[in-house]
């Protein structure tokens, strides 16, 4: 997605001197002391972009470190090295780096004050995304919608609020979610981790964030300009987090690992400043009404509460449009006080039998189909009936593509019949009948 830096998020200013970076001097210099130590660095260039720190605030660091005789100089310029002098950790330097990583084994970019990104959350807030008609049209245009139920998804999606989208299945609920997630469009600025109490805890997540292309200055290292904002942060896609069957009560909280020492940041909080969607709900191993309780607080309050391993719990923001999406009734997931909880509850239903055509002649378009006027007769005269003509969305595609696979195997070009739609029929629905043995 070819996107821009956002006129209206703020983007965070770079840090002008170390204090500026809000971290102690000591946890920045044993970030770098393990950084220089596990990639081997021993440039300044490498090392600044390795910690993601100016080249100016890096020298310092660098400086601080060799004044405390943990770095030292190695004297010679060497092939390969250009202009740049190299620097090696001495025995001590060495020692302190290994003791800093037997603490936390974390090392690389420098991480951003929790406090700090709570103030960056606030700047470019997910409430702050005013969705048009227009924009949420150019997402789901690809979907046949009624007109009453784009009038509430609008509101609904601009007001950041939870939403709760319920209906049988196979008519594009998980579909609409995806239209929600690309409706919102614009970029936000991720950093690569948090700092709370010395701790630090790793946010960014390439399967979550999607990294935009910042323009990277033609130029090398050395000259490279680091001053547009914090490089602590990426520029990035608003996330999605999509969990469906397999989200447990524990991925809403810190992982933990022991060996590493190491945190990793919760789902919901990776999905700050963009949207969580958990699909078919009601098919978790957790109860439904669990889950929504573990959200009710955090939507109701614009924060989470996380719990460190030592058992202290701090705030984090909590930034995120969340969707529910479900094929059972709601009265029979929650309870009543849960479902006020939930901003907007909107009914996604099958389509009319004039919006199942249009879709079914929509996708025999795409795959190149001919339409065939005996056979929709038997569709909808013969075979609809059989099931009290309730129509879904899924039906087109999956009814297409079998008639398209039956003539594929058959050598045939692509056209339908009754007897094909008969067959494709007959892969819909299971037969209710007794096994014989």
């Amino acid at each position: 997605m070819n996107m821009h830096a956002p006129t209206g998020v703020i983007a965070p200013a770079p840090p002008k001197t170390l204090a500026d970076t809000g971290l102690s001097i000591v946890m920045m210099r044993d970030i770098m002391l393990k950084t220089m130590f596990r990639k081997n660095l021993e440039h300044v260039s490498s090392i600044s972009e390795a910690i993601c720190l100016s080249l100016p605030l890096t020298q310092q660091l660098v400086e601080i470190a060799r004044e405390q005789r943990l770095v030292e100089a190695q004297g010679t310029l060497h092939a390969g090295s250009g202009s740049e002098m190299a620097f090696q950790l001495s025995d001590a330097g060495k020692s302190r780096a290994l003791d800093a990583l037997s603490q936390s084994e974390y090392y690389g970019a420098l991480p951003v004050p929790l406090e700090r990104y709570k103030v960056q959350v606030q700047n470019q807030s997910v409430k702050n995304v005013q969705i048009t008609r227009d924009r949420l049209l150019a997402n789901m245009g690809h979907l046949i919608l009624p007109d009453t139920l784009l009038e509430e998804l609008g509101p609904a999606v601009s007001s950041g609020r939870s939403i709760l989208l319920y209906g049988p299945p196979g008519n594009g609920k998980s579909a609409i979610s995806n239209g929600i997630r690309d409706a919102l469009g614009d970029v936000i600025y991720i950093p690569h981790c948090i700092e709370y109490a010395g701790q630090v805890i790793t946010l960014y997540d390439p399967i979550v964030h999607n990294l935009v292309d910042d323009a990277p200055d033609q130029v090398s290292s050395l000259r490279r300009t680091d001053n547009r904002y914090d490089k602590r942060y990426l520029l990035c896609e608003r996330p999605t987090v999509m969990t469906g069957g397999e989200l447990m009560l524990d991925m809403l909280d810190l992982n933990y690992n022991p060996v590493s020492r190491t945190y990793q940041a919760s789902l919901q909080l990776k999905a700050t400043g963009g949207v969580f969607i958990v699909d078919d709900l009601g098919r978790q191993e957790e109860p439904p009404q669990a889950l929504i309780n573990r959200w009710i607080v955090p939507m109701e309050a614009g924060y989470d509460i996380l719990a460190l391993q030592s058992g202290e719990k701090f705030e984090v923001p909590f930034d995120t449009l969340v969707v529910f999406s479900t094929n059972f009734h709601p009265n029979k997931l929650f309870d009543s006080a849960a479902l006020r909880r939930i901003f907007y509850k909107i009914k996604i239903d099958g389509p009319t039998q004039e919006e199942f055509l249009k879709v079914f002649a929509m996708v025999a378009k795409k795959k190149k189909m001919p339409l065939d006027e005996a056979t929709l007769i038997h569709m909808l005269k013969v075979k609809y009936p059989t099931i009290d003509n309730i129509y879904a969305n899924y039906h087109g595609n999956f009814l297409i593509d079998q008639m398209i696979s039956a003539c594929e195997y058959e050598g045939v070009a692509n056209h339908m019949t009754p007897d094909l739609l008969d067959r494709a029929w007959s892969h819909m629905y299971v037969i209710d009948e007794e096994i014989v043995h």
